[in-house]
């Protein structure tokens, strides 16, 4: 499993109709095709790569920054798949209440297709989400999860976050090719597009410093340093409820006091007192008798309170500290030659930047994209030189 990161700014508006209908035309004759040439596991290695789906994203004309990228092309390729059914992927979730559908998408599209890891994918889904939200405290709150899948079982998750005080989203992509630890050192890489971002196109000063959450409220309990934060947590979950509430309380209510740098209360703090939430989560993980980290995280209404309260028990009392790393320190940024900015070029950008939508080219290459499909399916000997052929027209139209 590998797992990257995107850090992005906050833009408001949406797509335009007009743009969003070329989007999902657009985002589904690339995704058929990248099917059709290389095979459905390697459209899911190219979307979780944060790189390629901010190039992809930047081609399909929405902005070539911002955060709403991510939650329109997801949208774009969940439409697609919609639309035209078979692209070679499927997709499930989304947006706020639509992330809140996604077991069920998943559970509809596996019956009707007869697959067979239903269930597993379902637990994938709930679980990546947990590790990003409770096992994850980075200071950005998920509201946006999409899960792609295919017929054979294989999956990525493209879900974000948003920090309401630096205005600044976090993306974080997940490829699941193979069983490994979802819970220590998942990062394959980590992105920060605010750094990249710098000399591109022109930004105030203002944007150009770099927005990261503070270390007082920082919780990474999936850094290969928390090992320990990890297994005393899952000890302290199977201990009898009480005894673990009231060391608790011991450390919320005194004698021990822990006074924050901040004069106003934030939200960290409000769940951290809710002894009486807290209790009933207690419960549900002593229930659940969890053998590890993994499967205390799994437990229904254990949540980023419960993970952070616990954590503070096994530091207090027993020595073990707290991981207040960020995961994005661990991942220097590397260039690769081009810029995925460089995309933007391909159509133009929703906002303008660098130039004004290219409706003409726009439906010309869409065009040109939907007969390449049309002839495939056809069984054109010719099917593989017309895919290299449009690969060149695209590096072409890049360079000019």
């Amino acid at each position: 499993m590998k797992r990257k990161t995107a850090y992005l700014p906050l833009h408001y508006g949406k797509a335009p109709s007009y743009l969003f209908e070329r989007m999902v035309r657009l985002a589904g004759a690339m995704t058929q095709l990248i099917v059709e040439e290389y095979g459905p596991d390697e459209m899911l290695r190219r979307l979780s790569d944060p790189w390629w789906f901010q190039a992809f994203g930047c081609v399909l004309g929405f902005d070539w920054h911002s955060s709403g990228l991510t939650t329109v092309c997801c949208g774009a390729l969940k439409e697609a798949q919609k639309r035209y059914g078979d692209i070679g992927i499927f997709v499930a979730g989304g947006k706020g209440g639509e992330s809140r559908k996604t077991p069920e998408e998943i559970a509809r599209i596996a019956d009707r297709l007869a697959i067979n890891a239903a269930e597993s994918l379902i637990r994938t889904s709930r679980l990546v989400a947990k590790v990003d939200s409770a096992a994850l405290q980075d200071g950005f709150a998920l509201y946006h999860h999409c899960f792609f899948f295919t017929a054979s079982g294989s999956w990525c998750v493209i879900q974000q976050g948003m920090n309401e005080t630096t205005r600044y989203a976090r993306r974080y992509h997940w490829l699941g090719e193979s069983t490994k630890n979802f819970v220590c050192n998942p990062h394959a890489a980590i992105d920060d597009l605010s750094k990249e971002n710098e000399g591109l196109i022109f930004e105030s000063e203002t944007n150009k410093k770099r927005q990261t959450p503070e270390k007082s409220i920082l919780l990474n309990m999936i850094a290969g340093e928390a090992e320990q934060s990890r297994q005393i947590c899952s000890e302290l979950a199977r201990e009898k409820p009480q005894k673990t509430l009231n060391l608790i309380s011991e450390i919320l209510c005194g004698p021990t006091l822990f006074a924050p740098a901040q004069h106003t209360i934030s939200s960290t703090d409000i769940r951290l007192i809710n002894l009486k939430t807290l209790h009933k989560a207690i419960i549900s993980a002593y229930e659940r008798d969890p053998k590890d980290f993994q499967s205390l995280l799994e437990t229904p209404q254990v949540g980023p309170a419960t993970i952070r309260s616990l954590a503070l028990v096994a530091e207090l009392m027993f020595g073990v500290p707290i991981c207040r790393k960020d995961p994005i320190e661990d991942f220097p940024k590397q260039v690769n030659g081009r810029r995925w900015a460089d995309y933007a070029f391909a159509h133009g950008g929703k906002d303008g930047i660098p130039y004004p939508i290219d409706r003409v080219s726009y439906d010309r290459n869409i065009g040109i994209l939907e007969e390449t499909i049309r002839k495939a399916k056809l069984g054109y000997i010719e099917k593989k030189d017309a895919l290299k052929r449009l690969a060149r027209i695209a590096q072409s139209s890049l360079s000019t």
